[in-house]
């Protein structure tokens, strides 16, 4: 049996309440959404003693934040030599560094507020579908190696079982500097710190429209939302695949790509130690991957782009039975086990599988994580508000080409998702 819709990390964890009453009609900075990426900013903004207010649309962590596999990995979407490629190899290891610092952030603001949620330095392992594949493995590990400076672990065919215990797979390649943690209760986390250096954080609060404005002779930003009026010097746009029309420059270079998870129910000790034995976050190197670790309590959480489409209750429902086969064709020892949990959310992914974070129209933003949220939200959350109070940033991704749809073909591409779910597919097919 599969229980209809219902997220796992959210029976683990109970949220903090936003701010009482209505958003105040000043603030030094607004920031809408009440994510990694919201709350992180928020954070350190109010810690430098920045009046910031947080507008969130549902309630804290609502979205990807609490709907993802809680899997904190270093390394981008786009690998080593497309980065070279593109963006030269100078900006590529600014990247790649950024990648890994983004881990040490997420850790050290673990441990300096406290934030119960499970974190632990598990590593992460990319399994090889294919022996083209893993033969692609060892090239991009002496890429990283040559270029980065960073050393990553070859794992054969022959040695693959002292880390998984499928028999799907043509070897992997380990990074022990990954995490896991549980989403919800890290976004909790981040909701409290924030609220406990000065925050406000205003639930069921949707900006409506944001517009230039000027009071008291000063430059800013009124926002419109249902409670009342904001007026901000400036705003933080923190939607992520959420982001609506009230930004339109903005949405029109973010994909929102669907990302479905079921749960089993809490497996024998025994059992989840044959599966996964050194409980790393582990992912797959197809275009339509799988994605997949044990929880806390010993569930085999497997999640994957089971359809591109955002989340509705049909794709959830449709995405369960397909992840249910592909759980028991990469475990077939799971084939009798229970499903308590399944759920779906909305990534964001820019035109070109890259991060952006900078300024557009004069609003701020971070995006397009492309499935790597977890660190490098925070971390470039962390990275914007750094740059509104004039600190020093290391943010190599704000200064670079942020492609878009053309005018009036965004809409054509979210309708055109499915096609391109099919072209990945038979991509994945081909690549023998």
């Amino acid at each position: 049996m599969i229980t209809t819709d219902r997220n796992y990390w959210l029976d683990t964890v109970a949220a903090p309440a936003g701010s009482p009453g209505p958003p105040p009609e000043r603030a030094d900075v607004a920031i809408i959404g009440a994510g990694y990426t919201g709350l992180s900013a928020a954070h350190r903004l109010a810690t430098r003693g920045t009046d910031v207010v947080v507008l969130e649309a549902r309630t804290i962590g609502w979205g990807a934040s609490s709907r993802n596999g809680g899997m904190v990995l270093t390394g981008l979407k786009v690998g080593g030599a497309a980065l070279q490629s593109r963006f030269g190899r100078d900006v590529a290891r600014q990247m790649y560094t950024a990648s890994v610092a983004s881990i040490e952030h997420v850790e050290t603001l673990i441990r300096t507020e406290h934030i119960d949620c499970d974190f632990t330095r598990c590593g992460h392992l990319d399994v090889a579908c294919t022996p083209a594949q893993f033969i692609r493995f060892a090239r991009a590990s002496d890429l990283v190696a040559r270029e980065f400076g960073y050393r990553l672990r070859i794992v054969p065919r022959g040695e693959l079982s002292s880390e998984i215990g499928s028999e799907a797979y043509f070897g992997g390649i380990v990074d022990d500097r990954s995490g896991g943690l549980n989403p919800a209760r890290y976004v909790a986390g981040l909701a409290r710190a924030a609220l406990s250096a000065g925050a406000r954080v205003y639930e069921r609060t949707p900006a409506t429209k944001i517009t230039p404005a000027v009071r008291n002779a000063q430059s800013g930003y009124e926002i419109v939302t249902p409670q009342g009026r904001v007026f901000a010097r400036e705003v933080v746009i923190a939607t992520g695949g959420y982001t609506t029309g009230v930004v339109p420059a903005l949405r029109r270079k973010i994909v929102p790509i669907g990302s479905y998870i079921i749960a089993t129910t809490p497996l024998p000790v025994a059992m989840a130690q044959e599966l996964s034995p050194r409980r790393r976050m582990i992912f797959d190197s197809r275009h339509f991957l799988h994605y997949y670790r044990l929880t806390a309590d010993n569930r085999m959480l497997f999640g994957g782009r089971a359809a591109f489409v955002p989340a509705t209750r049909g794709t959830i429902a449709r995405s369960a039975a397909i992840l249910r086969r592909d759980l028991v064709g990469v475990f077939p020892q799971l084939h009798d086990v229970t499903i308590d949990y399944v759920w779906g959310g909305t990534l964001d992914f820019c035109f070109d599988t890259i991060p952006h974070a900078g300024q557009l129209d004069g609003l701020y933003y971070s995006v397009g994580y492309a499935g790597h949220g977890v660190a490098m939200a925070t971390y470039l959350g962390a990275q914007v508000a750094a740059q509104l109070c004039g600190e020093p940033t290391q943010n190599p991704f704000a200064d670079i080409t942020f492609p878009g749809a053309p005018l009036g073909m965004h809409a054509a591409v979210r309708w055109g998702l499915p096609i391109v779910a099919g072209w990945y597919k038979m991509r994945d097919w081909l690549d023998l």
